[in-house]
C-alpha cells in the first residue's frame, strides 16, 4: 500500500470537508441574519411609524478625540478703557466686567450680540451663542473648540447683561485654554445610531420632530485646574405640544449624558445601539 498517496488523499478529503462545513456555517449564519433583519424594523422605519421626523443629518464619517484644557487665570486688566474688571473669588478664574459707558446695541438679536462679544470680550471669537433670555435680559455663550461648543460648562461660560434701553452694562466670563488633543482620533457614532439609542430608551416620543443634531463637547472630568472634554452629540427635539427637549449622547461610547448646569453625569449602564 502506498501510504504517502493514502495520506495525501485523507488530507485532501478533510480539507474538502472543512470547506463544506464552513460553507454550511456561512449559509446558516446569513439565513439567521436575514430573518433577524426582516423581523426587526430599522430605526428609520420605527421613526416613520411613530411620526418622528428629522431633517438632513450631519456627516457620518466624522472623527473626533478627547481634549484636555486648563482653567484660565485672569489678570486684573480690562480689554479696553471703557471696562472695569473685578474678580468674583480668590482663584481669579471668573471675572465681572462693568462698562463705564454702557454699549448700545442696534437690536437684541443673535448677530448684534455676537458682534458685541467679538469686539468687547477677551477671546470673544472663541465663544458661541447658546441662548437669549429677553425677559431676564441676559445672553448665554459657551466656549468652543474646532467650532464645537462646550455644553453647560461653567468654566467656559460668558453671560452678557443689558438694560431696558438695549445697552450692555456688564458681562461675566470664565475660560479654558492650553488645549491638548489626544493623538488617537475616533470615528463618532452616526446620528441615526444616536436616534436608535434615544428611541430604545423611549426618549423620542411619537409626533415629535428632531430639530437639531450637532457635535460638541461635554465634561468628562472636571478638576480644579484641568478638564477632560469628550465629543458629544447634542439633539434638540420639538414635542407635539411645542415644548423643546434636549439630549446629550457620548459620541464615542454611545452613553446618554445627563447635563444640568454645572452637574453632569454619564449613565452607569452602557445603552448601546441594538
Amino acid at each position: 500500500m502506498d501510504w504517502n498517496r493514502t495520506k495525501s488523499i485523507f488530507i485532501f478529503v478533510f480539507l474538502i470537508l472543512n470547506i463544506f462545513l464552513y460553507w454550511m456555517y456561512l449559509n446558516r449564519y446569513n439565513e439567521a441574519q436575514s430573518v433577524e433583519i426582516l423581523g426587526e424594523k430599522t430605526i428609520e422605519a420605527r421613526l416613520k411609524d411613530d411620526n418622528i421626523t428629522y431633517g438632513p443629518l450631519p456627516n457620518s464619517n466624522v472623527s473626533a478625540t478627547y481634549i484636555t484644557g486648563e482653567v484660565h487665570i485672569f489678570k486684573n486688566t480690562a480689554p479696553n478703557d471703557n471696562q472695569k474688571v473685578s474678580f468674583t473669588d480668590d482663584t481669579h478664574t471668573q471675572i465681572s466686567a462693568f462698562f463705564t459707558n454702557p454699549v448700545k446695541l442696534r437690536n437684541i438679536d443673535d448677530a448684534s450680540l455676537i458682534d458685541f462679544v467679538h469686539s468687547n470680550v477677551k477671546s470673544g471669537d472663541s465663544y458661541a451663542l447658546w441662548e437669549v433670555d429677553r425677559e431676564e435680559r441676559v445672553a448665554v455663550f459657551y466656549q468652543k473648540k474646532n467650532n464645537r461648543m462646550f455644553y453647560y460648562n461653567d468654566s467656559a461660560l460668558l453671560k452678557v447683561h443689558w438694560n431696558m434701553d438695549n445697552e450692555v452694562i456688564k458681562y461675566e466670563q470664565t475660560m479654558i485654554d492650553n488645549f491638548e488633543e489626544m493623538e488617537q482620533q475616533e470615528t463618532v457614532i452616526p446620528p441615526l445610531q444616536i436616534f436608535q439609542t434615544l428611541y430604545n430608551k423611549t426618549l423620542l416620543k411619537p409626533d415629535s420632530s428632531i430639530k437639531q443634531v450637532k457635535l460638541g463637547y461635554s465634561t468628562f472630568s472636571n478638576l480644579k485646574a484641568t478638564q477632560v472634554l469628550i465629543p458629544t452629540w447634542e439633539v434638540h427635539v420639538k414635542l407635539s405640544d411645542g415644548e423643546m427637549e434636549e439630549y446629550f449622547v457620548d459620541a464615542i461610547d454611545g452613553k446618554i449624558i445627563e447635563i444640568q448646569g454645572d452637574k453632569q453625569q454619564g449613565e452607569e449602564e452602557d445603552w448601546g445601539v441594538e
